[in-house]
């Protein structure tokens, strides 16, 4: 037991540079005089005459407090186990092991999430995410592998305590769905999820196929960031909208309007399509359609460097073999294994509950090295 415990000293010693290191990397000082700043800033006799611009520079003071207090506690927390295992050590109390390896854990996992989020450097990685589902085909299998998506997404932001919302669903002709959206709403959303944009693919038997065959699916997730309703960068045209409604339908359940009140858009110049049914009227789910055009505009404009909206040729991708970027594999064994940075799991169960960190934190070290 003694054994464990100098381990766990040696690990929480080796910490202690990562962390200092970290204090550099978040910016800290940095964000307490901006604090401080904008704080000071909220003392003007005008601050409130402003509703909107109030409330952002508000969230940001809460932003970086929050920032500055988890870089605190992980500080703190560092040194009172270490702190804890000396003492253990020195009075060879071997019931501390378990208390002490429970703060190591907390410790290297708390550290790593904060490096991780200094990768996050992208204009809009601190925007909220809107994340689409499209089978590919295949009908109904193709169908039922979208929704499986679906869920492992909103498993994962709810795990990670972002506010997940269902803006469309249609549903699939036997099981699943023909496309869904949702918005993933919290500092950072878009930043970890960017790296879930693509087509998925999945070699299962199918529950579908009476002969109990293998079945190979594909469905794409698209994942673009949420601009605010002030960006005026984008002007859509009233000649290049095809706007239809219809009755919302789906998932919702009682939380869905079951009137003609859904919104349908087409951006023909792109091909685009974007929809919304889970606001209360047909004019709020207009707006939010509307809104989610133009991040699906500004995000392929800013992806593909053009230089107008115009310049955008609608989306070339193709669902379907080859264009993964990850594989599901539930026969003959479970791997789920990322293409791009040749991260696996083999645990498909727990990935499709919204286990993913470790696809997208290999992902964003990746890219941070390349």
């Amino acid at each position: 037991m003694i054994v464990a415990l100098e381990e766990a000293k040696r690990r929480l010693i080796e910490i202690e540079d990562t962390v200092k290191d970290l204090r550099h990397a978040i910016r800290y000082d940095d964000l307490t005089a901006k604090v401080e700043e904008l704080e000071a800033s909220t003392m003007a006799d005008d601050f409130w005459s402003n509703a909107e611009k109030s409330s952002k520079v508000l969230q940001s003071i809460k932003q970086m407090k929050d920032k500055c207090a988890a870089y605190d506690k992980l500080c703190s927390s560092l040194e009172d186990a270490l702190t804890l295992a000396e003492m253990a050590i020195e009075e060879n109390d071997e019931g501390s092991v378990e208390e002490v390896e429970r703060e190591l854990a907390f410790i290297e996992s708390e550290t790593e999430r904060q490096r991780l989020e200094t990768l996050l450097t992208g204009e809009y990685d601190r925007n909220n995410a809107i994340v689409s589902f499209h089978p590919g085909a295949g009908g109904t299998e193709a169908q039922d592998w979208a929704q499986m998506l679906y869920r492992m997404y909103t498993r994962w932001g709810e795990r990670h305590g972002f506010t997940v919302k269902l803006v469309d669903w249609l549903d699939g002709d036997e099981a699943g769905l023909k496309s869904a959206t949702i918005t993933i709403e919290g500092e950072n959303a878009y930043g970890y999820l960017r790296s879930e944009n693509g087509v998925h693919r999945l070699v299962r038997v199918s529950p579908f196929d009476a002969s109990g065959r293998r079945q190979t699916s594909f469905a794409s997730v698209e994942v673009m960031p949420e601009f605010n309703d002030d960006n005026d960068s984008i002007t859509l045209r009233d000649e290049d909208l095809e706007i239809t409604a219809h009755r919302s339908s789906g998932a919702g359940g009682q939380h869905i309007n079951k009137t003609d009140s859904a919104i349908r858009i087409v951006h023909l110049p792109t091909g685009i399509v974007v929809g919304c049914q889970t606001e209360r009227s047909q004019l709020q789910n207009k707006e939010t359609a509307l809104r989610m055009l133009k991040s699906k505009l500004m995000e392929i404009k800013a992806r593909e460097k053009l230089e107008r909206i115009e310049d955008i040729q609608g989306v070339k991708t193709k669902i379907e073999w080859g264009a993964q970027i990850r594989s599901y594999v539930f026969m003959p064994y479970t791997l789920a294994k990322d293409t791009r940075t040749g991260y696996e799991d083999a645990n498909i169960g727990a990935v499709m509950d919204g286990e993913i960190d470790g696809f997208i934190n290999a992902y964003l070290k990746a890219n941070a090295n390349s």
